[in-house]
């Protein structure tokens, strides 16, 4: 198995995690779980595929990676009243794979050997766009566009470090490393620290 399919199934498995731990704040039924774990596993993924013109999607050559998600959200189902804030779990998670999902994205694009700023907008769109439709369709304020909070910057930053280490002479197993590694810090920071830029703020006019 290659590194960007590593990256893909852990990508999948821990944004699926997410989606069935959203499902359980809704108290949805088991289908609403898989369902909840499938579209936020792929969804990311599935985009950059489509504009990076590979055929078959990733999924639909390997429909494992929905076997993956949906395990997740069988386990997470029988789980999740376990966790004392469920909330602060799905945030930790979800940090943890928009940093491997970002990796992959962004390795994803190298590997076709897309020019740098496609690298960089893929890497955004993998690690982003799963994670805002799993909040979109279940009614909650994206964590992508939360305010005072740092999300798509660590995406940007992430992808920008895979590109970065290229340059550098890096193989892909380091840009991965350095890309995921940037990405979740930087996450991290914000979540425990209240890192985040500056907000406009609307002033009166003269």
């Amino acid at each position: 198995m290659s590194l960007l399919s590593l990256l893909d199934y852990a990508s999948v498995l821990v944004f699926a995690l997410t989606g069935a731990l959203v499902a359980s704040r809704a108290q949805l039924d088991i289908v609403g779980f898989c369902f909840f774990a499938c579209l936020t596993a792929v969804g990311g993924g599935t985009v950059r595929d489509v504009l990076l013109d590979r055929n078959p999607v990733f999924w639909m050559a390997d429909p494992a990676y929905l076997g993956v998600a949906s395990g997740a959200a069988l386990l997470v189902f029988f789980t999740a009243h376990l966790f004392e804030s469920r909330y602060r779990v799905l945030v930790w998670l979800d940090a943890c794979a928009l940093a491997v999902a970002v990796a992959a994205g962004s390795g994803v694009a190298q590997a076709l050997g897309q020019s740098a700023p496609v690298v960089v907008v893929m890497g955004m769109i993998t690690g982003c766009l799963g994670g805002l439709m799993r909040d979109v369709v279940s009614n909650e304020v994206p964590l992508v566009l939360k305010q005072g909070e740092l999300y798509v910057t660590c995406a940007f930053a992430g992808s920008c470090a895979t590109v970065l280490a290229a340059l550098l002479g890096f193989g892909p197993g380091e840009s991965a490393l350095a890309c995921g590694g940037v990405a979740f810090v930087l996450r991290a920071g914000s979540i425990l620290f209240g890192w985040c830029l500056p907000v406009y703020r609307s002033r009166p006019p003269r």
